[in-house]
C-alpha cells in the first residue's frame, strides 16, 4: 500500500467526482478469504478497489465514503475486524476499529458485525448510493435489505438512496492514469518479471516439466521481493500454447517445440504482464523462425504506434494488418490482407485483441469506449501489446511444419507525454538474444 496521504489525495478524487453526479456514499467492500480445501484459505489478496481507496490489507468488512462530509472531516467510514487477541495468536495482527481511524485517516470504524444497523444509520439521507450491484450476492443481498428497511420509513421522513450506481464509472477513470508512484510499481514488477523470463528460457530445456519451469519463475517473483505471480501462471510446450489460457500442466519440454510462457511478477498489488515463445532445444527451426518473425514484426509496429491520441482500436488494427500480411506469406492464408480481415477468416490464427489496460488488476480496469467511439491514450495509461499466432495441430490447411503451433509475444507500455516507453523492453525478444538466453 501507499502512504496515508497518497490514499486521502485518492478519495478527495473521488468525491469530487461524486459531488459532480449527485453526491452521495460509495460502498466499497473489501476482499474475503476464500477456503482452498476444510479450513484452509487460498493466499488472501485485497479488493482492488478497496485497496486503492483505503491502502487497507484486511480481510471483511467495507468503506462508506461519504461525498460531502462535515467540515474537517475525511468522509471515510470503516467496517473492520474488531482486534481479538486469541485470534491475533493465530491468525495476525489486526488494526482493529482504532487502528482504521489512527492508521488509514477515517472518521469513524465499526466493528464488521455492527455493519448492517450502521449502514442503515449512515445511508438515512438518502442521495446516490454508488455500489457495485451483481458482483457479490451476498453483498447484493445485504444492500437490498439496507434500501427495503430504509424504504419502510417513509412516513418517518427517511429517504432511502436512490439511484444506485456503479462506483466504476468513477474509480476506474481515476486509476486508469497511473500517477508516478503507481509507474514505479510497475517498473518493479517488470524487473522481477524479467528475471522470471529468463529463468524459464534457462530452465526450460528438453526432458524439463511444464510445472517445473513455473516454479522457477514463481521463485524468482519472490525471491525478488514480490508477492508472487498476479495472474495465472502459463507454461505451454508444443501444441499446448495454442490454448490461450492454458496453464502449467505436467507436459514434458521436447527438443524441436516451441515452448509459450505467460507470467507476471505482482508488486504491491500492481502486476507485469509478459509473455515470450522460445525453442525448447535452443535454436529456433527454419518456419518457426519465420512465424516468430511475423508476430515480432506486428508487436513492434503496436508498440512504435503508442502515444497520446491514439486510439487502442488503431492499434489493434495496424496490428492485425500486419499478422495478416505474414499469414499469407506463411501460407496460412490466401489472398490479400484487405480481403481476409474483411471476411475475417484471419480470426482462425489470431481470435484476441491486441491491448488491455494494467495496472492493478492483470486486466486492469477503465473503459476502451467513450461514447461509442475507440478511446485517445493519455499520458499515463499503461497497456499491454501482445499479438499471437496459433495454429491448432489438427489444422489440416495449414502447412504442415506450422501446426501445432503457438506463438504470442507480449510487453507493457506506458504512454508518456511524448509516446512511450517499454516497461518490459529488458526481456529480450528478438530470435537471436532469446536463443542465446536459451543456450546459457
Amino acid at each position: 500500500m501507499f502512504d496515508i496521504q497518497t490514499h486521502a489525495a485518492r478519495r478527495a478524487a473521488v468525491q469530487a467526482a461524486m459531488r459532480l453526479e449527485g453526491g452521495g456514499a460509495m460502498l466499497l467492500p473489501a476482499a474475503t478469504e476464500k477456503a482452498r480445501n476444510a479450513d484452509n484459505h487460498h493466499l488472501f489478496r485485497q479488493d482492488s478497489d478497496f485497496a486503492w481507496v483505503t491502502g487497507f490489507d484486511e480481510p471483511e468488512g467495507a468503506a462508506l465514503l461519504l461525498a460531502d462530509p462535515a467540515e474537517g472531516k475525511s468522509g471515510l467510514v470503516m467496517f473492520v475486524r474488531p482486534k481479538d487477541r486469541e485470534r491475533e495468536i493465530w491468525d495476525g495482527y489486526r488494526a482493529g476499529v482504532e487502528g482504521a481511524v489512527s492508521g488509514f485517516g477515517a472518521d469513524a470504524a465499526h466493528p464488521v458485525a455492527d455493519m448492517d444497523a450502521k449502514l442503515e444509520e449512515y445511508l438515512v439521507r438518502g442521495g446516490t448510493l454508488w455500489y457495485r450491484l451483481g458482483f457479490s450476492r451476498e453483498w447484493d443481498e445485504r444492500v437490498v435489505a439496507v434500501l427495503q428497511r430504509l424504504r419502510a420509513r417513509i412516513r418517518q421522513g427517511v429517504h432511502a438512496p436512490d439511484p444506485v450506481r456503479n462506483p466504476g464509472s468513477i474509480l476506474h477513470e481515476l486509476r486508469l492514469v497511473k500517477s508516478p508512484e503507481e509507474v514505479e510499481r510497475l517498473r518493479r514488477a517488470a524487473e522481477i518479471t524479467a528475471e522470471a523470463h529468463l529463468a524459464a528460457m534457462r530452465d526450460g530445456r528438453p526432458g524439463a516439466r511444464e510445472y517445473q519451469v513455473q516454479s522457477e519463475i514463481e521463485y524468482a517473483f519472490r525471491r525478488r521481493g514480490g508477492s508472487g505471480p498476479g495472474y495465472g501462471t502459463i507454461v505451454a510446450t508444443g501444441k499446448n500454447a495454442t490454448v490461450l489460457h492454458y496453464r502449467a500442466g505436467d507436459a514434458e519440454l521436447k527438443a524441436g517445440e516451441l515452448c509459450l510462457v505467460d507470467a507476471g511478477g505482482e508488486v504491491g498489488l500492481y502486476t507485469a504482464d509478459v509473455t515470450r515463445t522460445f525453442p525448447v532445444s535452443g535454436e529456433f527451426t527454419k518456419a518457426q523462425r519465420r512465424a516468430y518473425e511475423v508476430v515480432l514484426a506486428a508487436e513492434e509496429a503496436g508498440m512504435a504506434a503508442v502515444r497520446p491520441g491514439v486510439t487502442v482500436d488503431a492499434i489493434h488494427d495496424l496490428v492485425v494488418w500486419k499478422l495478416v500480411e505474414g499469414m499469407i506469406a506463411l501460407g496460412l492464408l490466401a489472398g490479400t490482407p484487405g480481403e481476409r480481415i474483411a471476411d475475417g477468416s484471419y480470426k482462425r490464427y489470431y481470435m484476441h485483441r491486441t491491448s488491455h489496460w494494467l495496472g492493478m488488476d492483470v486486466h486492469d480496469v477503465g473503459g476502451y469506449h467513450e461514447e461509442g467511439v475507440s478511446r485517445r491514450l493519455v499520458a499515463g495509461n499503461v497497456l499491454t501489446v501482445e499479438p499471437g499466432l496459433y495454429v491448432a495441430a489438427d489444422d489440416s490447411t495449414a502447412p504442415e511444419e506450422l501446426r501445432g503451433l503457438g506463438i504470442r509475444i507480449e510487453d507493457d507500455v506506458l504512454v508518456t507525454p511524448e509516446g512511450h516507453e517499454v516497461l518490459t523492453a529488458a526481456i529480450p525478444r528478438k530470435p537471436d538474444e532469446v536463443e542465446l538466453c536459451c543456450t546459457r
